[in-house]
């Protein structure tokens, strides 16, 4: 019991830390300041965070205020320079190479030619073989989930929170699955509305306590699409999929929530290669 207290209580102090930095962004964030955030000695405290969640600190802030970037870059026309600036950098120069390094091409480049843009033009032309996609059935799948709220692309915060949470339990998967649900349409209401869930399937009796709860995802029939690349230009591709090829596939969608099975980690690879399968629920045909 002791044990498992303990280490309750370090999966706290580092959520604690995670809320700070997500919370902070587009401040000057001082490892200090962390520290006094996670309670723990300025001498230690960023060591347990790197073995506890697989990246260091300066890494996780590195990765999270480009991943914010790029979503400025493909959805919005702010200024390069603001965008570097509130990415952190008071460099243009030093910015650009950050983000090429992470993305695989300069800003100006990525919002120009990245996966938004093939997305874009293929809604423009109607293109509905321009993306591959699949008409698969899968099997219904019991998962354990923690809530999130807010923007759809600081669902990771949950994910590190699930991860470790199942961890502390002994409970995770020889194999983990991390799956992010979505339930609201992010069209539509403020993005601090949004609500999603983080989850990983598991298999044989779990009791689910707080903070985690049970996710069930219906079997049957889903749309497919497989995408490569960035999270920040996936809105393009809910748009194409739901909007190009559905209409075109006489399908309809079921009364099920989307979701999205990650298939690679964006702390271990490029995001110009990351892996992600839409999962969009259809009616099962007669």
């Amino acid at each position: 019991m002791r044990k498992a207290l303990t280490q309750a209580n370090y999966n706290a102090r580092m959520n604690r830390v995670s809320d700070h930095v997500y919370a902070h962004l587009e401040d000057d964030i001082s490892f200090d300041e962390l520290a006094e955030v996670a309670c723990l000695s300025p001498y230690h405290w960023s060591r347990i965070y790197s073995a506890m969640r697989g990246e260091t600190i300066a890494s996780t802030i590195r990765r999270l205020r480009l991943q914010r970037a790029a979503d400025r870059l493909a959805n919005s026309d702010l200024d390069v320079r603001l965008v570097a600036d509130r990415a952190g950098y008071s460099s243009v120069d030093t910015f650009g190479r950050a983000f090429r390094d992470a993305f695989g091409a300069s800003p100006v480049a990525y919002r120009e030619n990245g996966p938004h843009a093939a997305f874009r033009a293929a809604n423009a032309a109607g293109d509905t073989n321009g993306f591959p996609v699949s008409v698969v059935t899968l099997p219904e799948r019991r998962c354990a989930s923690i809530d999130h709220r807010g923007s759809y692309m600081e669902i990771d915060r949950a994910m590190a929170r699930l991860f470790t949470e199942l961890a502390a339990r002994r409970a995770l998967p020889d194999q983990p699955e991390m799956i992010g649900v979505f339930f609201s349409d992010p069209e539509l209401g403020p993005e601090e509305d949004l609500r999603s869930r983080a989850s990983m399937p598991i298999a044989g009796p779990f009791t689910f306590d707080l903070p985690l709860a049970e996710t069930v995802l219906r079997g049957g029939p889903y749309a497919r699409l497989t995408y490569t690349g960035p999270y920040a230009a996936m809105r393009g591709a809910y748009r194409w999929l739901l909007g190009v090829w559905l209409p075109e596939s006489r399908h309809e969608p079921d009364d099920a929530p989307v979701f999205e099975a990650y298939l690679n980690d964006p702390r271990l690879v490029p995001q110009s290669e990351l892996r992600t399968d839409i999962h969009l629920p259809l009616k099962s045909t007669p």
